[in-house]
């Protein structure tokens, strides 16, 4: 069971359920987090309590694609990890050394170590979601989206389901300077979520989520990656730990995960391009680029 936002024919948010056939089901609930306040009032979990409110319902007309899907919450903050792939910590390497990957460098030092990277991300006004485009950073030469598992959580830390997720990235603020981190990731429109939230309990192994992610430039494929997060180096518990260790966490939160898929390094996000980013069971989430100006 997935659960969606969209604009209804009144122009306002609606809140709905969307079953393993694609039906649509409006909810009455405002919100993600007031639809799970009212199951945990009501002694359910979160998927017996959609079930049961969609249990007789008739599904909306309109098919799934038809539908303005809006993100499908309101994260009142969305962090990110890092590092948490080979494949990224050799990007990272290849940032930070110009391409001297024989070099060992701090990147290498915190995919071994106890303590992973969290970094915080965007926030309910800096994030976009389904269709709604996101934009290039007018400083950088060198960008690109990193597709990612995105976790929602509740205050306290409990994971109740699963997103898409795009970190966009400037490879060479970051590159130049680890301390440049917060400029080479966070920006107004750097960051997209949805298309749906995949509930937990739906999920029988959240490591065997396949990701896909796809560019495109002029209606034509320019890169194209595949990944699992069956290659975590990190438990997704873990990362959530250390977010909430001695922190205050809203609910609603959302915790990126990090990324597997890096374009080949000759390449950078431009303008009009598009991105797309399916994982397994949760949809497609796609964003068209702009350039800041």
């Amino acid at each position: 069971m997935r659960i969606i936002r969209y604009t209804n024919a009144q122009s306002l948010p609606q809140l709905a359920a969307v079953n393993e056939h694609e039906a649509v089901y409006n909810l009455e609930q405002s919100d993600f987090i007031s639809l799970v306040n009212e199951a945990r009032d009501a002694g359910k979990s979160i998927l017996e309590f959609v079930q049961a409110l969609v249990s007789g319902k008739s599904p909306v007309t309109e098919k799934l694609d038809q539908l303005e899907l809006l993100v499908p919450i309101e994260a009142p903050e969305v962090w990110a990890a890092g590092v948490t792939y080979e494949r990224s910590r050799e990007a990272r390497n290849y940032e930070a050394t110009g391409g001297k990957m024989d070099a060992s460098t701090f990147y290498d030092k915190v995919y071994d170590a106890v303590r992973p990277e969290i970094f915080f991300k965007s926030t309910a006004a800096r994030t976009v979601g389904p269709g709604d485009y996101v934009q290039l950073r007018s400083d950088s030469e060198w960008q690109v989206p990193e597709p990612e598992l995105g976790l929602v959580l509740d205050s306290v830390g409990t994971i109740l389901g699963y997103t898409i997720g795009n970190d966009m990235s400037c490879r060479d603020i970051e590159g130049e300077n680890p301390l440049y981190l917060p400029q080479a990731k966070m920006w107004k429109r750097s960051c997209s979520i949805g298309p749906a939230i995949l509930l937990e309990e739906a999920v029988a192994d959240p490591y065997q989520f396949q990701i896909t992610s796809t560019i495109y430039r002029d209606g034509e494929k320019v890169v194209e990656g595949t990944a699992s997060t069956g290659q975590l180096k990190r438990k997704l518990e873990e990362l959530v730990s250390f977010l909430v260790r001695d922190n205050e966490v809203f609910a609603g939160t959302v915790l990126l995960t990090g990324t597997c898929i890096v374009p080949p390094n000759e390449f950078t996000l431009a303008n009009g391009d598009r991105i797309d980013i399916e994982i397994s069971g949760i949809g497609t989430l796609i964003n068209p680029v702009k350039s800041a100006d």
